[in-house]
Formats: C-alpha cells, structure tokens, sequence
C-alpha cells in the first residue's frame, strides 16, 4: 500500500457525542477512504470515563482503535476491560503495574501501524515522563514499523510543541488532545512529521469544553465544586486526516475536519465540513480530485 489514510475522532464527549460517532463514522471512513480510524473515547461516559458497554459500541461503530488520558480511570468498570481489550489504550506512561497498556500494532491491508497513547504532565497527574516512555515505545514500535501515531493527552500547547521535536522524524504525526478546543496550526515537518496542538471535541460545542455553561461559570465565580453536566447543542465531529506513507512513514498531507450533526436531521449523503463557503469550496474541489 502507497498510501496509508487515517481518521482521528477528537475527544468524544457524552451521550451527543456518541451519538454523532455513531452515525458518522462510516459515512466519513467511506467519504475520505479511510484504512484506520482512531478515536479518544475517555469523555464518551457523560464527559467523564468510559464503560466497557460504551468501549464496544465504538468498535461496532466502526472504530478500529481508541486511546484516552487522565479520565480513563473514571469508571471503575473500565479497569478489567482494560486487560481484555488490548485496544483500548490507556496512557503508556502510567506505571507499568496500572491495567492495561499503552500501544498497539495493528497490520492493515499488509502495512503495520503503531499507535501510542501518552498523558503529559504539566497541570496534571505527576506520572512518569511522556518523554523518556515515548522515546523508548517508538524505539519498541520501529523495529516493526514506521508509521506510528501519538496521541498525546496534554494541557500546556508547550508540552505539546515540545513533543512534536522531541519525536520529530521518528513518528509520522504527534496529534494533541485533552482541552476539547480545535486548534488550527496543522503542520507538517521536513522530516514528516505531522503535528496539530489539539485536535478538538466531538460533542456539544455551545458549552464550556462539553459541559453546560452555567455549573463552569459559577465553579470559576464561586471556587465551589459543582455538578457537571453534559451539554446537548450545536453538535459537532471533529478531528483530524492523515495521508501516510506506508513504506517510509512520512505523513504527506494533514486536514483538519469538523462537521456539524443533528439526530434529527443527520443524513449520511449530506455530511459537508462545519466551515465557511470557502473552506467548503476547498472540500468539493478535493472530492472531485478524488474522484477524477
């Protein structure tokens, strides 16, 4: 295979963002024929965890793999799911006695694609450095294979960039998540290896990161604990698409992707990006170079 594509699901956040993975996934896998699907599922538990109930569901929808970060452990439930299903990844740079792991290789269509999940440190968990485990794991992962994707679950857009260096030429694409907002600094290096801060959320977007506004804005006035919520509006699918060389691994193209979803509404055959009319141009014109 010449090229390897692959679709990341950003963050999927409670029941609407279920939702628009369930129906969206095979629609936008067939649109952007894609070979692998990644998706972060730790939030799709009421934006908190997830259940192994859930965790089947992803794969039925067509996931293929899915990684997480610091809300995995949420669900009690989830832990010896963990150690049956390989393919959810926990971050690999908690300890080595905490269930599961934190990579996969997979072959597809006779290419071997490596996935690793790691959790960074600043403002969060003290855990073992990303850095050192992700050096070593891709060290692990190349002696089979050279298309590797990290999903690295970070707070600070430095721990991030840093990251993205730190590995660069060494892994087709370090693709941030965790803070639910979609960056647009896509990038490519000369070495090939992509990189985009954050690749955003799949769920409600009129909320505060997936959670209904009014408990976020009174824990921020009051510094009192409150009651999280998921919200329900202004749905929305967001990721990214990687084009991989499968023999060398350099990533030869990025595209960020956000698409709007309504249950009430969602026809498969209208899928069109949440984005201005140009950007929308843009798309047509790259279906129509596809198809050509």
């Amino acid at each position: 295979m010449a090229t390897v594509t692959i679709l990341y699901v950003a963050d999927i956040c409670g029941r609407p963002g279920r939702q628009a993975t369930a129906h969206m996934i095979k629609p936008l896998r067939e649109k952007y024929q894609a070979d692998y699907v990644i998706a972060n599922s730790e939030n799709a538990a009421g934006g908190f965890g997830i259940t192994p109930e859930m965790a089947k569901k992803m794969f039925a929808y067509g996931v293929d793999l899915q990684t997480s970060g610091n809300h995995i452990w949420d669900r009690y439930e989830i832990i010896r799911y963990l150690y049956q299903k390989p393919k959810l990844l926990r971050p690999a740079n908690f300890p080595d006695e905490a269930p599961g792991q934190g990579w996969y290789i997979e072959e597809v269509n006779g290419v071997k694609i490596g996935v690793i999940s790691l959790q960074g440190r600043t403002y969060m968990k003290d855990i073992d450095c990303p850095f050192k485990v992700g050096k070593h794991l891709v060290y692990k992962l190349r002696e089979e294979t050279k298309l590797i994707f990290v999903d690295f679950h970070a707070e600070a857009t430095s721990e991030k960039q840093a990251m993205w260096y730190f590995l660069d030429g060494m892994v087709s694409a370090v693709i941030g998540s965790h803070t639910h907002v979609q960056t647009a600094d896509e990038s490519i290096s000369p070495n090939g290896t992509a990189y985009l801060t954050d690749a955003g959320m799949t769920g409600p977007h009129d909320s505060v990161i997936g959670m209904q506004k009014e408990p976020s804005i009174d824990r921020f006035l009051t510094g009192m604990p409150k009651r999280f919520t998921t919200a329900t509006d202004d749905v929305k699918l967001s990721g990214v698409v990687l084009r991989v060389s499968g023999e060398t691994g350099r990533t030869e193209s990025i595209e960020r992707i956000k698409y709007d979803f309504d249950l009430e509404t969602f026809k498969p055959e209208d899928i069109v990006p949440a984005s201005d009319d140009e950007d929308e141009d843009d798309e047509r014109e790259l279906d129509q170079t596809q198809e050509s």
